[in-house]
């Protein structure tokens, strides 16, 4: 597919806890959180439907920060092609649809996106805003965490069984 059938946002806003970034009710799924996306009318760019999409899901307005990856996917039946875009919040509107909205954490979307291919677009625009403001990319799970101090914990064990005791070794002369 060469042209983009949808778009959609990655909202985030920056708080002294970190980025939070906006998830709308899937619509007609109460159990199901998504970004914000909808059809590219004609005449309109898909950074303009991603934004009028954000403010008539969500009740929000957003500036657009940049561009994201796009993303296909099969939606009743059909294939499209979705743009999605990074921004910025930017205030309050008034929302067309009745749709609950979340502004979660990182860990939090993750945990909230049920689609692999969302969760990676959400990857990305962290990594982004990470970069942007020179906060630590999110941590890596605590298992991950663990299994990271026990192997640095087992080389630091090898490596003080095969280092000589008593200091440094002499060095022998050879004539």
């Amino acid at each position: 597919m060469s042209r983009s059938t949808h778009a959609g946002a990655v909202v985030f806003k920056l708080t002294d806890l970190g980025p939070r970034y906006l998830l709308v009710e899937a619509s007609g799924r109460r159990d199901r959180w998504v970004f914000p996306k909808g059809h590219v009318e004609n005449g309109e760019t898909a950074a303009d439907t991603a934004q009028r999409e954000v403010g008539e899901e969500a009740g929000v307005r957003a500036r657009t920060v940049r561009r994201l990856r796009r993303v296909e996917q099969k939606q009743e039946g059909d294939w499209i092609s979705i743009a999605y875009f990074l921004m910025a919040y930017a205030g309050r509107a008034t929302p067309l649809e009745k749709r609950r909205i979340r502004w979660l954490s990182f860990d939090e979307a993750m945990d909230a996106l049920d689609l692999e291919k969302s969760r990676r677009v959400l990857r990305s625009a962290n990594r982004m805003i990470s970069l942007a403001t020179g906060a630590e990319p999110p941590r890596r799970p605590r298992v991950l965490r663990v299994a990271a101090r026990f192997a640095e914990w087992i080389v630091g064990g090898a490596l003080a069984l095969i280092r000589p005791r008593g200091g440094r070794r002499k060095r022998r002369v050879r004539d």
